[in-house]
Order: C-alpha cells, then sequence, then structure tokens
C-alpha cells in the first residue's frame, strides 16, 4: 500500500515511524515540513526534516524526541568559549548532517536531493521528501514584533503570543517533482499529529499542493494532534487559540475541511465526534497518544485500516 504522510516536529516523526513498520520497505513517502529551516554560524539547518529523519533510522533521542540518541556537544561547549550564544542546541552527530547539508547545497544539489542522500545514508528505507525544493521560512507575529520561527520556538521558548503567521518566500515555491509523483501514486494521504498551523500549514501553503492532493484519489486521513483540548507537545494548542482557531480535534477538523475524508481522534474527545462528522468526515476513535514504540505500530496499523475502508 503506497502511503504518503505530511508531517513535521516529534508527533508527525512518530506517526511516521509506525507507517514505515507496518508497511513494506520503499512504500512510504513522508512530505516534511521546511518552513522553519534557518541558518546558524553559515550552516543550513533543517529542524523538521532532521526529527523526522533521525527518528526512521531509529537514531533520535528518545528523551527529547528531536537530536541524535547519545550526542555529545563539545562543539557547542567550545562555541561557547569563544563568547557564542549557544541558545540552539547541536550535538557533535547533529552537526555533522548541518555540515554535510550545508555543502551539498553549496555544491548545487536540490534540498530533496540532499534529503535523499542523507537518509539513504543512515539506512532509511522511506522517501524523505521536503515540501519544496525553493526556500521558505515561517516568521511570527507577536506583540513584542516579528520573530524568526526558530527565535520565537527555541531561544524565546514559546512564551509569545502568535497574533499572526507568514510563510515568507511561499508563493515562488512548489511542490516537487517527487512530492508530485508520490501524491499521484499514493493509495493512502496521511495528515501526522504535528501541528496544523506551522508544521501542516507551511506545507498546504506551497502554491500547487492543495491543487495536487485534491487530484490524488486517495482517501486522506488527519490524525489530531490536540487531545482533550491540549497539545501533547509544543504550542499547537495556544497558537491555535490565539489565531481563532478553536484548540480541539473539532477545531483541527475546521482547518482541514474538504481536504481530509476521514479524522482520528483521542479517546478523550469522542463526544466531538458528531460534530467532525458533521463537517463530512468519517470518524476514528482510539488512543492516539504514542508513548513507546508499541503505540506508534499501534496507531499506525488503525490509521492503515480506517483509510482501506474510506477507500
Amino acid at each position: 500500500m503506497r502511503v504518503v504522510a505530511l508531517a513535521g516536529g516529534v508527533g508527525g516523526a512518530k506517526l511516521a515511524a509506525g507507517l514505515q513498520e507496518a508497511l513494506p520497505a520503499g512504500e512510504l513517502a513522508v512530505v516534511v515540513n521546511t518552513a522553519d529551516d534557518f541558518e546558524l554560524w553559515g550552516l543550513h539547518i533543517s529542524p523538521d526534516l532532521d526529527t523526522v529523519m533521525y527518528t526512521l533510522a531509529g537514531l533520535a533521542n528518545p528523551e527529547t524526541g528531536w537530536g541524535v540518541r547519545g550526542d555529545t556537544f563539545a562543539s557547542l561547549e567550545m562555541l561557547g568559549r569563544y563568547g557564542e550564544d549557544t541558545w540552539f542546541r547541536l550535538g557533535d552527530r547533529d552537526l555533522a548532517t548541518h555540515i554535510l547539508r550545508t555543502a551539498r547545497l553549496r555544491e548545487g544539489r536540490t534540498p530533496t536531493e540532499v534529503a535523499a542522500s542523507l537518509a539513504g545514508a543512515l539506512g532509511v528505507p522511506s522517501r524523505l521528501l521536503p515540501m519544496c525544493d525553493e526556500r521558505v521560512r515561517t516568521v511570527v507575529q507577536t506583540p513584542e514584533g516579528t520573530l524568526e520561527f526558530q527565535e520565537y520556538f527555541v531561544r524565546r521558548g514559546q512564551r509569545d503570543e502568535v497574533l499572526a503567521v507568514r510563510f515568507r518566500g511561499v508563493e515562488a515555491a512548489r511542490p516537487t517533482p517527487a512530492v508530485r509523483e508520490a501524491l499521484a501514486a499514493a493509495e493512502l494521504v496521511v495528515f501526522c499529529p504535528s501541528n496544523p498551523v506551522v508544521s501542516i500549514g507551511p506545507i498546504l501553503e506551497v502554491p500547487g499542493m492543495r491543487e495536487a492532493l485534491a487530484a490524488s484519489p486517495a482517501p486522506k486521513v488527519a490524525v489530531s494532534p490536540i487531545v482533550g483540548g491540549r497539545a501533547l507537545k509544543g504550542p499547537a494548542d495556544r497558537m491555535m487559540f490565539s489565531l481563532g482557531h478553536e484548540p480541539s480535534a473539532r477545531g483541527v477538523a475546521r482547518m482541514y475541511g474538504g481536504l481530509v475524508d476521514g479524522m482520528v481522534v483521542d479517546r478523550a474527545d469522542g463526544g466531538e465526534r458528531p460534530d467532525v462528522e458533521g463537517l463530512g468526515m468519517e470518524v476514528l476513535v482510539t488512543g492516539t497518544v504514542m508513548r513507546d514504540a508499541a503505540d506508534r505500530a499501534r496507531l499506525a496499523r488503525e490509521v492503515l485500516e480506517f483509510g482501506r475502508g474510506l477507500g
């Protein structure tokens, strides 16, 4: 069964890993948000892409969900001795990824080509696809002014109220041929439980992406990242509220209205099922919290079975 997952962040990476385990090798393609990419010390860093890649490779730090398991921070400590502000935690093994990515991009390779080479070297059997090859950057408007996404998310600890979100440069972006081909061949498209505003949102804002999704004959299923009115990780609930969306499974379903055929919600939100069904979606109520590999595998199998039923 050929599956395309849209993902970003830790929650998206976890479900992508479950889907990879449940499917034959090569049957999963993961389209990843790259609007939170940024440059630091001359290096091109792709936080969402790397979180997904490390998770699919079995290398992710289980305590944080991001970074490399067992990494050391000697380079960062030395940068601190030189007087640099080390607000963004780059481990030594993680640093190797950014060095190679930057070098290969400067050689003229596309982000899609670089992602494929890095993921392949780590033994990832799935296709890792940046949402586009053009430069797109998320910026957030706050009471303190406009902030680059990583400034808001990491340096300032997501403490600012988000008044608006923009994706700088998205007007010039397009889905890559690899993304279009994956969607055209898909038998199921899964919107992973990622932040709908700044992880899935940038993917959908790439001009031509919604049309490519609509043209795909595959059923589309979304897994809510909101459980009991709260995000399990990150600021999705607060961000949704400040931007005028209800922070609930029902609110996520409204954001995906017209895009998905089915919605997966946690048992804690089972009471919202009639409202979601009223939006024209089928609903699967199950446990969506992924505490370990067994949870990831179970949820992935349930999502796949649910999607087959929609088809």
